[in-house]
């Protein structure tokens, strides 16, 4: 029963905080507006959030960014198929050429908008990826830097610090090609970033850059990545030979309409409902999977011991987003090495705990998250498994698909951030 809680509470936060109904909830709540004169839509949640957007405006033309692999409504196929709009299916967490084209289109079109036009763009985690317009290095050393930025450690927005300097699209600079053409922009977020931040979510496309070239190379410096042409190419705009990142833009208009806090709250409301006691310790952890799982696992052993600073039974709630640090060549994610970790940091003091995406992938892995429940261990000595083996190879994926114990869910056009549940029931 605790692990059909579990996921029932998951799936009824992703349900609460659907993305297309985000969008309606905030269209239905402005000031009505006219038509945009083009709706750009990117990230993971780009076809639930374009579907509202022209339910509100049948006729408008679109260009949309999805992942590939992710199903498409057959009403945005039948748009597209009558030429009222484009659907460019790219790669994601590495860009491909798929992604270069999906860009360079959006800067046509955002290019072709004239003075008084209203551009709506429709942003969601993942952008990063799935709009790539390389500038100052190939697209095959752009994939190559990602890569190792992803498996440093590096935080999501010192990626992006990176990636917008070099970029034509990031950094605000898809809005600044529509504002020099006399253009209005709108953009609707949802948020996969602690604390946010618009100018991190997806690279921040549509929004002011605060960062440098300065500071994108003080990332790779930090990461000892050497990549000679990126650092070229930085080099020179940290000279001003080259032009920064907009630091402001007139004319646009910004709303973060989605966020992890929301998913969270929608998690909790479930439980409640189910007569669980939660508490929702936060949504801006980050930082390495396996210390915030030995910082949980320290919470755990509080309440279980001392009933401070809330007593058992309860649900202990956190969202956020870690990273890993790639020591092995195993398979799974943040949220699985979170939940390999905090089982070897309880060790006998298992519990029903679930650590999940909201976009339905876990890193390398095709599941979602990992359930913890109190006899993982147990299950998986008599399976032969070896939990600490696992995570030095970060290879928990491997560990919880062997024990039967991962969440399937498929992409689930939503990108709010993680979601972590830790059932703690009462003291014998």
């Amino acid at each position: 029963m605790s692990r059909m809680l579990l996921e029932a509470a998951y799936r009824h936060a992703l349900h609460a905080t659907e993305a297309g109904t985000l969008v309606r909830a905030h269209l239905a709540g402005s000031p009505p507006a006219l038509p945009p004169s083009l709706v750009v839509a990117f990230g993971k949640a780009s076809l639930p959030m374009l579907g509202a957007a022209l339910t509100a405006y049948p006729q408008v033309p679109f260009l949309a960014v999805p992942p590939g692999g992710l199903g498409v409504d057959e009403t945005l196929w039948a748009a597209a198929a009558r030429g009222q709009g484009e659907i460019i299916a790219a790669s994601h967490p590495v860009p491909d050429r798929r992604s270069v084209r999906a860009a360079e289109r959006a800067l046509e079109l955002a290019g072709a908008l004239k003075p008084g036009d209203d551009l709506l763009v429709l942003v969601s985690g993942g952008g990063s990826s799935l709009l790539c317009a390389p500038w100052g290095i190939t697209l095959e050393e752009k994939r190559a830097l990602t890569r190792e930025l992803l498996g440093s450690g590096a935080a999501i927005g010192e990626l992006n610090t990176v990636r917008k300097h070099l970029s034509r699209v990031k950094g605000g600079r898809l809005a600044q090609v529509a504002v020099r053409r006399g253009a209005r922009v709108r953009a609707l977020l949802l948020s996969d970033v602690i604390g946010d931040d618009p100018s991190v979510i997806a690279s921040g496309p549509s929004v002011p850059d605060p960062s440098t070239f300065g500071d994108a190379l003080a990332v790779l410096d930090r990461f000892s990545l050497r990549h000679p042409a990126a650092r070229a190419h930085l080099e020179r705009g940290a000279r001003g030979e080259l032009e920064e990142t907009p630091k402001q833009l007139p004319g646009v208009q910004t709303a973060v309409i989605g966020s992890n806090r929301m998913l969270l709250d929608a998690a909790a409301a479930f439980l409640q409902t189910q007569g669980t006691r939660t508490v929702i310790l936060g949504d801006t952890f980050g930082g390495e999977a396996r210390e915030l799982a030995a910082a949980h696992a320290a919470l755990v052993r509080r309440v279980q011991a001392l009933g401070t600073p809330v007593a058992a039974p309860t649900a202990l709630i956190s969202g956020g987003e870690t990273t890993v640090t790639l020591r092995g060549s195993g398979m799974g994610g943040r949220n699985q090495e979170f939940a390999l970790a905090l089982l070897l940091e309880l060790g006998a003091q298992g519990l029903w705990a679930l650590s999940s995406g909201s976009d339905g992938i876990d890193g390398a892995s095709p599941a979602a998250g990992a359930f913890l429940t109190p006899d993982s261990l147990e299950r998986a000595a008599r399976l032969g498994l070896d939990a600490r083996v696992a995570l030095r190879n970060n290879d928990s994926g491997s560990f919880f698909a062997a024990l039967g114990d991962t969440l399937l869910t498929g992409p689930t056009g939503q990108n709010l951030n993680d979601l972590r549940i830790l059932l703690l029931s009462a003291p014998d």
